[in-house]
């Protein structure tokens, strides 16, 4: 008996060590040998390139779910921070502003779910699918329905410039991640949002202000989402309320579950995340290369997200063996 255990538990370390990594890596070999195309320097950056928006937003979701939350308004954020962005980029004695009142969107939204379900005590899911409808329809009132382009686009390097040939959406994309990894493993900060997560009441007893921590995360959310849709609008010099950011949220939870990140809180890795948001996007580069239809890839997406899940329960299971 004590040798099963003692195997198991060897199984649950490196399970959660590995993550889904060999997975993406079969996911890379299995494609390379389909399509040769695959491989090729200029794929391998525009996957990075995909990635990188659902990376970011893959982030900040890991902030609320390891606390036990969702948020399913980083989709509709996208959408009105590239909204805000766009139209503030057309006044040229406003320009300058583009970026910031982009950010204060997101900012804004992300304190008004963190306020609903840290003050009112609101469930999350409830109150982020009300916003991802609010504020859609906000960012296509804002634009009167239509698309907004914008040429000269005064941020638009962020989405089609380089640092030594690596896209500065990857490099930020990296830097969010980076970031994310030293506050929730190197700060106190951090160490809090975990102990939230896996036992709440204990959190409680504790002293932890489990207020202040529930909003903070949404209000991390929001601003990574409209991080996102101003590194989104760069990429196309345009912004559109109804399509932009559609189905980001699925996404971003399918990164998120992917990467080893438990929908109950506490247990996972940022860096799971980010491998989580290269599958998806490697995935879906892999389909649009065999000319898979677009349907058919909204169905494979939504049986990831089961499969997801279904591996998270798999992983409590080994955790708790």
């Amino acid at each position: 008996m004590k040798i099963k255990s003692s195997v198991r538990s060897k199984l649950s370390s490196h399970a959660q060590t590995l993550g889904m990594l060999p997975v993406l890596l079969l996911l890379c070999l299995g494609l390379a040998i389909a399509n040769d195309r695959f491989l090729s320097i200029g794929n391998l950056s525009i996957v990075l390139q995909q990635a990188s928006v659902n990376t970011v937003l893959a982030a900040g979701m890991t902030f609320v779910i390891l606390t036990g939350g969702i948020d399913l308004s980083v989709g509709a954020i996208v959408a009105l921070s590239a909204m805000v962005s766009l139209i503030t980029s057309l006044n040229p004695e406003m320009a300058m502003f583009a970026i910031p009142l982009g950010l204060l969107a997101g900012i804004l939204v992300g304190t008004i779910n963190g306020f609903l379900v840290a003050r009112l005590g609101l469930p999350s899911f409830i109150v982020t699918l009300a916003s991802l409808t609010a504020v859609r329809g906000l960012a296509r009132l804002i634009g009167n329905d239509q698309t907004i382009f914008n040429a000269d686009l005064p941020f638009a390097v962020i989405g089609n410039g380089s640092l030594f040939g690596i896209s500065y959406l990857v490099i930020i994309a990296f830097l969010v991640i980076l970031i994310s990894w030293f506050v929730l493993r190197r700060t106190v900060y951090g160490l809090h949002i975990y102990a939230v997560g896996g036992n709440p009441k204990a959190a409680h007893v504790s002293g932890l202000k489990l207020t202040w921590l529930t909003f903070s995360v949404f209000l991390v959310s929001g601003f990574l989402a409209a991080l996102g849709g101003i590194m989104a609008a760069a990429r196309l010099f345009a912004a559109n309320g109804l399509q932009m950011g559609q189905g980001y949220e699925l996404d971003a939870i399918a990164a998120v579950i992917l990467g080893g990140i438990s929908f109950k809180g506490g247990l996972g890795s940022i860096w799971g995340a980010l491998v989580g948001a290269l599958i998806i996007a490697v995935l879906s580069n892999g389909l649009i290369l065999a000319g898979v239809s677009e349907i058919w890839q909204y169905i494979v997406k939504g049986a990831v997200i089961v499969l997801a899940v279904g591996i998270d329960k798999y992983r409590l299971k080994l955790s708790q063996a």
